[in-house]
C-alpha cells in the first residue's frame, strides 16, 4: 500500500491532469511559485507539502483544499474507524500541547492556532477539529489520519470529545 504522502501525491497529479496541466504548465502559470521539480517531487510522495503551499496549490487549481487529500474509501476501512464518522470530532489538549516539543507539536501549534483564529476560539485549553483538519494535518506530517490519531494519543494530546 502507498504511503500517505504518495496517495497526497496522487491527489495532487490527479487534480493537475483533470485541469489539464503539464507540470511545466502550472510553473509558468503559478509565476515559477510551484517549480515543475518541486511539484514533481510532492507528485512522486518524495516531499511533504506545508499547509500554506497546499492552500496555494487549492487556490491555484481552484478546489477546495479537501479535495487535493486521498479519499478514505474501503482499502482505508481501519484508518477511517480510528477517525470516525464524517461528523466525529477529535479534541486537542492545548495545554498540554505547550509543553511539547517535537516538531510535530510545533507544526500542530502553528495549524491549530490558525484553526482559533478563523473561529475566533481562544479558550486556550482544549481545541476540537473536524474530521478534514484530520486528513490536513496527517497529509502535512506524512501520516495516515488513523496514524495521526495514534501520535497524539502517544503524546497525551487527545481529550475526550463531548457533545
Amino acid at each position: 500500500m502507498a504511503s500517505y504522502a504518495e496517495q497526497v501525491g496522487e491527489r495532487l497529479r490527479n487534480i493537475r491532469l483533470q485541469k489539464g496541466l503539464s507540470l511545466h504548465d502550472v510553473e509558468e502559470r503559478s509565476g515559477k511559485e510551484f517549480k515543475a521539480s518541486v511539484l514533481g517531487a510532492y507528485e512522486r510522495g518524495e516531499r511533504s507539502i506545508s499547509v500554506p503551499r497546499l492552500q496555494r496549490l487549492a487556490s491555484f487549481y481552484g478546489v477546495p483544499v479537501d479535495h487535493l487529500l486521498p479519499r478514505l474509501g474501503p482499502e482505508a476501512a481501519p484508518e477511517a474507524a480510528a477517525v470516525g464518522t464524517a461528523d466525529e470530532t477529535v479534541c486537542i489538549d492545548l495545554e498540554a500541547l505547550e509543553g511539547r516539543s517535537e516538531p510535530e507539536a510545533r507544526t500542530l501549534s502553528r495549524y491549530l492556532a490558525l484553526i482559533q483564529t478563523q473561529r475566533g476560539d481562544f479558550n486556550g485549553k482544549v481545541l476540537t477539529i473536524r474530521r478534514d483538519d484530520v486528513r490536513v494535518l496527517a497529509a502535512i506530517l506524512d501520516q495516515s489520519p488513523g496514524g495521526l490519531i495514534e501520535r497524539l494519543d502517544d503524546l497525551g494530546l487527545r481529550r475526550p470529545s463531548f457533545g
